[in-house]
């Protein structure tokens, strides 16, 4: 499974580095490191709608303090 979160100026003005953050806290808690590959993109074209993430090529907005919740329904209920 391939997760990328934007990094862009404005992604980052709105948490991704705490996204980043918790998603690989959470891919090693799980042991997921062989399962999930975490990659950082710069601006994905959602400018507004929360820090960008996209699985496998769907995109979806995250706000940091949902990363977790985010995390167990998208990523981890699908690998």
């Amino acid at each position: 499974m391939k997760v990328t979160i934007c990094v862009g100026s404005t992604c980052h003005l709105m948490g991704s580095k705490t996204v980043v953050e918790r998603f690989q806290q959470l891919v090693e808690q799980h042991h997921l490191e062989d399962r999930v590959e975490l990659s950082g993109k710069f601006c994905m074209g959602k400018c507004g709608e929360g820090v960008s993430v996209t699985v496998d090529g769907v995109h979806h907005a995250v706000a940091p303090s949902d990363a977790e919740s985010f995390f167990e329904r998208e990523i981890l209920a699908k690998v």
